[in-house]
């Protein structure tokens, strides 16, 4: 696992850059109850994804601009991102697919997922 220093972690942007360095560079939505590759449009159902870390970022200004990164991998070995707003502005479809996926890791803070 690579260790990273926190301050390239601190902000949604500079994370989702650091990942993407570390080849997570599929970027995901959800769909139809269906995780969907924004490049290529294939789907993947909760089974056949694992989420290998997750991040949650708070505005600074105000706590209630909130988002979640989820980074992940599909059962066919593509790696990428999905983000989604936390609390209040939260994408229900997103809640409820991340509620059926079985694996999912918290890595500590500084590192990155394998």
């Amino acid at each position: 696992m690579e260790h990273v220093q926190k301050n390239d972690m601190k902000t949604l942007s500079s994370c989702t850059q650091k990942l993407k360095e570390f080849g997570f560079t599929e970027e995901y939505v959800v769909k139809a109850n269906l995780i969907r590759s924004i490049e290529s449009g294939e789907g993947y159902t909760a089974d056949q994804v694992k989420i290998l870390n997750f991040y949650r970022f708070e505005g600074e200004s105000d706590p209630s601009d909130s988002s979640i990164l989820y980074v992940l991998e599909t059962k066919d070995g593509k790696r990428g991102l999905l983000i989604d707003a936390y609390g209040v502005y939260a994408d229900p479809d997103i809640g409820k697919f991340i509620l059926q996926v079985e694996e999912i890791n918290k890595k500590p803070t500084g590192s990155t997922p394998n």
